[in-house]
């Protein structure tokens, strides 16, 4: 490493001066620097845009399926009585008086003696006959093998003969345990038998029934009450019974659900069109990095104009923009409830038509749709070809500024060995002066003697 003075010998700043020489040297390499903060931003930018155009594809996946934007709902005059949800099949605009005359419910049956114990072996052996639905099903208990009550109960429920077991406690201070039989299935009966262990009789709680209920005077019946085609496209699931009471049921179309498919396209909309027009304005510190790029102008203008674009589908609607959607001030669309609500009323099919296409025909969400898959795919798509482009450049201007580095390093090596030859030459000579000042010195010193 070589020595710097510093100027010792011409009291110059030396330092100082090499390094606002070595600043103006550098200015090209700012530039550079700055120049590849710009594309980076602008990568961001590009990525950004992308991210955003993918979302918007998103929020718009389902704006072209005609199941989708026809949802319906059900409704009822309460809730006291069934729940009911509805699927795509339903008719709309329909109406049914419901009763609900009975649940679907399972036999119940419970020994007629209290146990002391659930665990002592206190039965005899023999078997217990259950009868399923006119079959007769028998269960062996066995001494020191299953002949308490928990054993019994078990030997039951292993049996896998449609009906289950189960102990409970009803507080008796004495004999609180009973066995309690339920049968696996709505309306299938069943009867036990004991030969000759001692469970006793059996009396039956609950009754096996179906569920019974009327729809516009017809009966109608259901092993479950969860009831599935008594109105087509809808599901009833059965809360309470009450012969006396009639709830009125009504199917017709889910207004929310397209309404809120068309403002997901607005919100999406808006925020492609937003960040494009922020990223586009010359002179905004936080933006200005996408100006005057051909193909970001040309993306906005098409989203724009589809806005407008005519599609043919013999209904009373041709363009999105009738729909409701306002173009503001600043390029995006605001969602008119009125207008858009007007418009669902008055043609429905019109609406839905132009969404997602009339007689196999791709209709206006399509479009929007394929478009923005052609802008980010990942082959030939906006930021595809961007990427490259710029990731190019970028291994250019690192290229540069390495080389502008290096030779700015030896340009300031340069520098300092110049100033320093300087620095020692000048020392030099002010030693000789030194010298001479003193050799003078000597002689007027002794001449003035002689």
């Amino acid at each position: 490493m070589a020595i710097s003075f510093g100027g010792l010998a011409t009291g110059l700043d030396t330092n100082s001066i090499i390094e606002q020489l070595m600043n103006a040297e550098r200015a090209p390499l700012v530039r550079l620097e700055a120049d590849k903060t710009w594309m980076n931003n602008r990568l961001s930018a590009f990525t950004e845009l992308d991210a955003r155009l993918k979302s918007f594809a998103s929020s718009i996946g389902t704006l072209g399926d005609k199941d989708q934007l026809q949802q319906r709902r059900v409704t009822s005059d309460s809730t006291d009585y069934f729940t009911a949800s509805v699927d795509d099949t339903a008719s709309l605009d329909t109406n049914y008086q419901v009763d609900v005359i009975a649940l679907a419910q399972v036999e119940k049956d419970y020994s007629d003696t209290g146990f002391a114990s659930k665990t002592d072996e206190t039965f005899g052996a023999g078997t217990i006959t259950i009868n399923v639905d006119g079959t007769d099903h028998t269960i062996a208990i066995t001494s020191g093998v299953n002949n308490s009550l928990d054993g019994i109960m078990q030997a039951i429920n292993d049996a896998d003969i449609g009906v289950s077991a189960s102990i409970v406690n009803d507080g008796d201070p004495t004999n609180p345990y009973r066995l309690t039989m339920s049968g696996d299935t709505v309306g299938q009966e069943f009867t036990i038998s004991d030969d000759t262990v001692g469970l006793g009789t059996f009396t039956e709680s609950q009754a096996a029934t179906q569920a019974h209920i009327k729809v516009d005077g017809l009966d109608i019946y259901n092993s479950s009450n969860t009831i599935e085609e008594a109105i087509p496209g809808v599901t009833l699931n059965l809360v309470k019974a009450d012969a006396s009471v009639s709830t009125k049921v009504s199917v017709e179309l889910d207004n929310s659900s397209i309404k809120g498919k068309i403002n997901a396209f607005a919100t999406g909309y808006n925020d492609v069109i937003s960040f494009i027009s922020s990223q586009s304005t010359i002179g905004d510190t936080d933006g200005g990095v996408l100006a005057g790029d051909s193909g970001i102008n040309a993306m906005k203008r098409h989203l724009q104009d589809w806005l407008t674009t005519q599609f043919s589908n013999g209904g009373s609607f041709s363009s999105i923009s009738q729909l409701g959607l306002e173009t503001q001030k600043d390029g995006t669309i605001k969602v008119n409830d009125t207008t858009l609500s007007a418009a669902i009323d008055s043609d429905i099919d019109s609406v839905v038509s132009l969404l997602s296409g009339p007689n196999g025909d791709d209709g206006i969400a399509v479009t929007f749709q394929e478009y923005l898959e052609s802008q980010t795919s990942s082959t030939d798509g906006m930021l595809a070809g961007r990427e490259t482009n710029i990731t190019s450049g970028l291994s250019r201007l690192d290229d540069r500024i390495e080389q502008m580095e290096m030779r700015l390093a030896k340009r300031e090596e340069t520098m300092r060995s110049q100033f320093n030859a300087m620095e020692l030459l000048v020392s030099s000579m002010n030693a000789q002066s030194d010298y001479l000042t003193q050799a003078l010195s000597g002689l007027e010193n002794l001449w003035k003697r002689n």
